[in-house]
């Protein structure tokens, strides 16, 4: 295991943590929250201490990382991301229990968006913006952030395609261009892009330039932390629909980006899972609003409405503009299901992924066919390219992890006596990194009833949904740890 290398990485995020802290300490300043501006100072020193320390240590480590250790140096790397993170809510008094600014922190970085604050609006400005950039860092990754930023991550046994692998969502991860320092960051400039195109249509809404800011930081990591008690229900219709098509927007794959630079249209349009996305964001709306007939005064609401719980749930973001655990049954299980299908690979949602969903249907298509004709050589193939067998068994295995823990992290937290379907939907909330559930974890409430054992819980499912699960499986893998 190469300690020094994964040591430097871990030094690098803590030093780009303790950087992007400046900010929330400015905003802290400036409003006179002396609290939250001496919680954010002491957080500063702490991890910029801490981060120097241990690049002095293992600044001379050799520069290399095989698959697994770039596994472990991710998992970790996200881990001390979060509790650093949390100590300037710990430390401010704004959220006295530990646990609690934990778990707040790692919604945050995972772009979860679940909350065990009821009164979000009493928190200082300074606290509001933190807890909002923690979705849009985690949402693209802080260690693809330090690839784009790193001149020299390009050297080294190919340790940056492990990073990228560990950290970016989807079944595979591929190159944009031939380095994947410039391919980290296209990616980071596509996402700044689109940040600052979304805060700039909400100032045309009239909205407040802190709100802009923090709800756009939310939307593009798919995150869903509001700052006011109800999330965005009482913005104008304007930021609704505003904030609508950009959580869409964000839920796709940021390759199509990359391919309309260069005015290739037709490669975006034939695209099996781009076309699969709008088509589930699409059904969902109409059958929806079929459902709701008459549930809201006018059509125009009810699509409104439909369109934006659509948009919240399938990108895993998690902003409501109403209270859907009230809707009938057959629309709150369409969003259920789409908790459970999520946004598309490459981009900042979360879910299983629309291509993973794409390439299950394909492999049992394939099955079925290998039954009627076994002698026929069949292939799956995907945007009319050949998917790799590889590929495949990892989906696969995937899947298969992902209903364990599922039932697993349903049994544990059960002993708290919350409902069936309030567990089922925390679960699936948590995992999938979307925020909100129903009934007990639903949009008017939060997750403070959970005991301390079930937040662990559901902390570990937030930060393996948002990791693709292997990384902290490797991590918690005795064999891991074995000297070879």
């Amino acid at each position: 295991m190469n300690y020094k290398m994964i040591g430097r990485l871990l030094a690098q995020t803590l030093l780009v943590e303790a950087l992007f802290m400046i900010p929330a300490l400015v905003v802290s300043l400036c409003g006179g929250e002396t609290a939250a501006a001496l919680g954010f100072a002491l957080s500063i020193a702490i991890a910029a201490l801490a981060g120097g320390g241990l690049w002095l240590a293992c600044r001379k480590g050799p520069r290399a990382l095989n698959a697994r250790e770039g596994f472990v140096c991710v998992a970790i790397s996200w881990i001390v991301l979060s509790l650093v993170g949390c100590l300037p809510f710990y430390l401010s008094g704004e959220i006295p229990r530990l646990i609690d600014a934990f778990f707040e922190t790692v919604s945050g970085f995972t772009t979860t968006g679940a909350s065990i604050l009821s009164d979000v609006e009493s928190l200082s400005n300074g606290a509001k913006y933190w807890r909002s950039f923690t979705h849009w860092l985690g949402g693209m990754g802080v260690l693809v952030f330090l690839l784009a930023l790193d001149p020299g991550s390009g050297k080294g046994s190919g340790f940056t395609m492990h990073l990228l692998r560990a950290e970016s969502p989807g079944p595979d991860v591929g190159k944009l261009v031939p380095k994947m320092r410039k391919t980290a960051a296209i990616l980071y400039r596509i996402y700044i892009g689109l940040t600052l195109l979304d805060i700039a249509f909400l100032l045309l809404g009239k909205m407040p330039l802190l709100d802009a800011v923090c709800t756009a930081f939310g939307t593009a990591g798919t995150g869903g932390f509001g700052i006011r008690n109800d999330s965005i229900a009482g913005y104008s219709s304007y930021v609704q629909w505003v904030t609508t098509v950009f959580m869409l927007l964000f839920g796709v794959n940021f390759s199509c980006y990359y391919l309309l630079l260069p005015r290739q249209i037709r490669s975006v349009f034939r695209d099996e899972e781009l076309r699969l996305y709008l088509g589930i964001v699409g059904c969902s709306i109409v059958l929806i609003v079929l459902n709701l007939r008459g549930y809201y005064a006018t059509l125009g609401e009810t699509v409104r409405q439909a369109a934006f719980q659509v948009a919240s749930i399938i990108t895993t973001t998690g902003f409501a503009t109403t209270d859907f655990d009230l809707w009938p049954s057959f629309s709150k299980t369409i969003l259920l299901a789409l908790m459970v299908v999520g946004a598309c690979a490459g981009s900042t949602g979360g879910g299983i992924k629309v291509a993973r969903v794409l390439l299950l249907f394909k492999s049992l298509k394939r099955n079925i066919r290998q039954i009627m004709h076994p002698r026929a050589v069949q292939v799956v193939r995907s945007s009319q390219r050949v998917v790799d067998e590889k590929v495949l068994d990892n989906t696969h295995a995937y899947l298969a992890a992902y209903g364990f823990i599922l039932v697993l992290s349903v049994i544990v937290i059960s002993l708290d006596g919350f409902s069936t379907g309030t567990n089922i939907s925390a679960v699936l909330a948590c995992f999938n990194n979307i925020g909100p559930g129903l009934e007990a974890v639903g949009p008017s409430c939060n997750y403070s009833g959970f005991g301390v054992l079930s937040k662990l819980v559901l902390i570990l499912d937030m930060l393996a949904g948002r990791l693709e699960i292997f990384p902290i499986l490797v991590l918690l893998s005795p064999g891991t740890w074995k000297q070879r």
